[in-house]
């Protein structure tokens, strides 16, 4: 079973589905703007990519700058944090099946893991 971390108003993100449904894939689409992840899912989401947080976090978003998350000194509970108080902080689409997950940047990527 494929999830899909979606936003509807992302371009990436609703290209992505497209993808995956016209391969046959129809999603658990989870709307992470309205249920976002706790920090033991991202932690384990991250897992999954292979990734820390600090490559999730979306750094055009104007809540990254107010809370000053390019701070290198910053660790990794504090982005995870910033990131469950502030989901639009997240990269997305991602796509999870299974122990694999990719960030859908191309939004082709999301075909490496069906």
């Amino acid at each position: 079973m494929v999830t899909l971390y979606h936003n509807p108003r992302c371009s990436k993100s609703r290209d992505a589905l497209s993808l995956l449904r016209a391969n046959g894939v129809e999603p658990e689409v989870v709307l992470y703007l309205e249920t976002p992840p706790n920090a033991k899912a991202l932690k384990a989401l991250l897992a999954k990519l292979g990734i820390g947080p600090r490559d999730l976090l979306r750094k055009s978003e104007d809540v990254y700058k107010e809370l000053n998350l390019g701070d290198e000194k910053l660790g990794d509970a504090a982005l995870i944090n910033a990131m469950v108080e502030n989901p639009k902080l997240i990269e997305r689409p991602i796509a999870i099946n299974g122990d694999k997950a990719v960030v859908g940047r191309p939004p082709e990527n999301v075909l490496t893991i069906i």
